[in-house]
């Protein structure tokens, strides 16, 4: 068994950085050592767990299953060591001009970052905030790595490493421009289905369920418009004839700036849960905490 006196704390630093960048170079230049001392503490860390840890290959550094089982719980006590070690600092929203980055949906974009960013405006004027699509990154590590603070959406099937937080739920609604025929009368699964629908061919879960349920009512491998994501979806509908479902959010944000309006289409559709997501490692870092906590006060239900 090995002892955690015998092993030296700068070790498990080296250990973190080559598991996050995968190559020796990239560890060297972010731990501020030479490459050499790089490859010279890898090769003490070897020693002391009898293990190669990463291995060399085409696409760089590459963790041994041993370095892989160990990777969350050292990242996990290494952020608790720095969290010790700087009690005395805290997050100041006022004055923090630390930058926060966010991995949501283009609807989470087109509903979240309008409000979230003129908020932080007045509360926090030297943050910054920047997002990417979730569905581009491998969530667990970016968020293991720091590299994503928290991730916002209706995700699924997320690491049992990241913490969650409810914000609402939501229902899938029909959007179309002011004044289409379909916003007059009674909205029967007759006229829904006869109307022209654009498909938001999204393969990102849990919207790609909503394709399916509409095929099963007759709109499907007939529809003759598809887009891949839901950001052009207002330009699309608010100019034509056609309608589509989406999100009750995204029908919200669009339907004044784009003149459309939406009904709610005569179907059985899921709720969409959506939830703020954080790895555990970050989950006493104070600025961390802040943000999770401005999206439940301005978001939760």
């Amino acid at each position: 068994m090995i002892e955690p006196h015998t092993i030296d704390l700068n070790l498990l630093s080296v250990f973190q950085e080559v598991y996050r960048e995968r190559q020796i170079s990239s560890a060297a230049k972010r731990l501020g050592l030479s490459q050499s001392a790089v490859s010279n503490a890898l090769a003490r860390l070897r020693r002391s767990f009898g293990d190669e840890l990463f291995v060399r290959t085409a696409a760089g550094m590459q963790p041994t299953p041993l370095a892989l089982q160990m990777a969350e719980p050292i990242g996990v006590a290494m952020a608790q060591v720095a969290l010790a070690l700087n009690q005395r600092s805290r997050f100041d929203p006022a004055t923090s001009t630390r930058r926060f980055t966010l991995a949501m949906t283009d609807v989470g974009e087109i509903y979240f970052m309008p409000i979230l960013s003129e908020r932080c405006r007045q509360l926090a004027p030297g943050v910054q905030l920047s997002s990417l699509r979730a569905g581009t990154v491998n969530l667990k590590e970016e968020m293991e790595g720091g590299r994503v603070d928290l991730a916002i959406g209706p995700f699924e099937d997320v690491s049992e490493a990241l913490y969650q937080r409810h914000l609402f739920r939501q229902p899938y609604v029909t959007m179309f421009r002011k004044g289409h025929p379909l916003g007059r009368g009674e909205l029967t699964l007759e006229r829904f289905v006869r109307a022209e629908h654009l498909l938001v061919d999204s393969s990102e879960s849990p919207y790609d369920r909503i394709n399916v349920l509409l095929a099963r009512a007759g709109i499907g491998p007939a529809v003759r418009y598809r887009v891949p994501h839901f950001t052009a979806v207002p330009y699309i509908v608010g100019s034509s004839e056609l309608v589509v479902t989406v999100p009750q959010k995204l029908a919200e944000r669009a339907a004044g700036p784009f003149g459309l309006e939406w009904a709610t289409p005569p179907l059985e559709l899921p709720l969409l849960q959506t939830h703020v997501f954080w790895h555990r490692r970050y989950n006493q870092d104070p600025g961390n905490q802040w943000l999770r906590g401005l999206l439940a006060e301005v978001f939760a239900e």
